[in-house]
């Protein structure tokens, strides 16, 4: 079940589905952008594996076309380098949603500027302008626009809106979500065991960069966020509960049972007993952390 939010709209998968936040919000908000030489390295793996697919279809054309008419032969080859390096980059990076096999090897993916996931039309626009500015000028043109630029976009990613980031970026510590008190006895009743870890990395930085949000993006992301948890956990969030403090109060107490849980094995471990009680570490409810005028929702 959905929880109804004020401007929520429909809920159709498509949109406010768990997929689409796992690989477009997530992105945005965890991530950051790919260095040039991780870029180069996957650019550099896929740009062997169309050479060799290239080369295949060449040997392919050139043993089917034996019987046929030259032209033919020379259209069949045509169609076929388009197929590689316009059609392999766009239907690839459209199906794994930003990936082609080179991203993939090095954890990199390709998002829109504004944090959502690459769409075909910006897949398509990609694979044209790589035709132009990697395959007709040896990557000189990729080269140099990706040096000057901060974010290390190409001329590809200017014309698509498009910009490269790093998933498997190693970052600090995992910080601390704090409990929003007044929820703190209906979150301890709460079925979260179908809460999936991908969700549960989006609503934490959803949270955690709440203060760095525009207004519509914290209310427009809040919903469609508070849309995909609801979807995973039972019974809902009392009514009135909004989504920042709805989805603060399911990463504390989901933190919680976990620490608890970590906890008690390590007493077993030892031949100890089980500890009793909420273990807090650090994720509590402090003094002023909900408080109007803070950097938390």
């Amino acid at each position: 079940m959905l929880v109804s939010y004020p401007g929520n709209g429909d809920a159709r998968g498509d949109v406010y589905g768990v997929t689409p936040l796992v690989t477009g919000d997530a992105v945005v908000l965890d991530l950051r952008p790919a260095g040039f030489a991780t870029r180069a390295a996957a650019l550099a793996i896929d740009a062997i594996l169309q050479v060799i697919a290239l080369i295949a279809l060449g040997v392919l054309a050139s043993w089917i076309g034996r019987n046929l008419d030259p032209a033919i032969t020379a259209a069949v080859s045509l169609a076929g380098a388009i197929l590689v390096l316009v059609g392999y980059p766009t239907v690839f990076e459209t199906v794994s949603r930003g990936r082609s096999l080179g991203k993939m090897a090095l954890g990199l993916r390709v998002v829109g500027t504004d944090g959502s996931p690459e769409r075909f039309r910006q897949a398509l626009g990609r694979a044209l302008a790589s035709f132009v500015e990697i395959w007709m000028t040896t990557g000189v043109i990729a080269l140099i626009t990706s040096m000057i630029n901060r974010d290390g976009r190409r001329v590809g990613d200017f014309v698509a809106g498009t910009m490269v980031v790093e998933e498997r970026a190693g970052g600090p510590r995992e910080e601390g979500v704090p409990m929003p008190p007044h929820l703190a006895g209906w979150a301890a009743g709460v079925e979260l065991s179908r809460l999936s870890p991908e969700t549960v990395a989006t609503a934490r930085q959803y949270v955690l960069r709440y203060g760095e949000l525009a207004e519509h993006t914290r209310h427009e992301m809040g919903v469609r966020l508070a849309d995909a948890v609801a979807s995973q956990i039972s019974p809902p969030p009392p009514p009135g509960t909004t989504p920042p403090y709805f989805l603060a109060a399911v990463l504390a107490e989901r933190r919680r049972r976990h620490e608890a849980a970590a906890a008690r094995q390590a007493d077993r471990s030892q031949g100890g007993h089980p500890r009793g009680g909420r273990h807090q570490s650090g994720y509590g409810a402090q003094p002023g952390q909900w408080g109007p005028g803070n950097q938390h929702p």
